[in-house]
């Protein structure tokens, strides 16, 4: 299994370097159209290399997705933690409840000591 997994990472380095090597020709990036930045006055734009706006693009998905279902799955976590503390809170009363077990022989002595029926 462990030379499976070696295998994958080689392929998917190997993919990722063919990637980067034919997407090496820089682009720029502008965080407003043209237009809209005459019109505010100001403009953000960054040039760089286009495997690193992929590569970016990729890794930002990722963590959107991930991000995304955590938020998704809170419920079912916490609806896990409130299970928990209820089958903590039971087995607790149950010890308590049970205390130790009496031996054998000691059912004449429980019946001495329990209080009479009144009559």
């Amino acid at each position: 299994m462990r030379y499976i997994r070696y295998a994958f990472l080689l392929i998917l380095a190997v993919c990722l370097v063919v990637v980067a090597l034919a997407n090496r020709k820089a682009v720029t990036l502008q965080l407003l159209p043209v237009e809209m930045s005459g019109f505010m006055g100001w403009s953000w734009a960054v040039t760089l290399p286009l495997f690193i706006v992929i590569f970016a693009a990729i890794i930002g998905g990722v963590l959107i997705g991930f991000v995304w279902e955590w938020l998704r799955e809170h419920k079912h976590r916490a609806e896990a933690v409130r299970q928990r503390r209820e089958k903590e809170k039971l087995q607790r009363e149950m010890s308590q409840m049970s205390g130790p077990s009496p031996r054998k022989g000691d059912d004449v002595l429980a019946l001495l000591d329990s209080p009479s029926p009144s009559r």
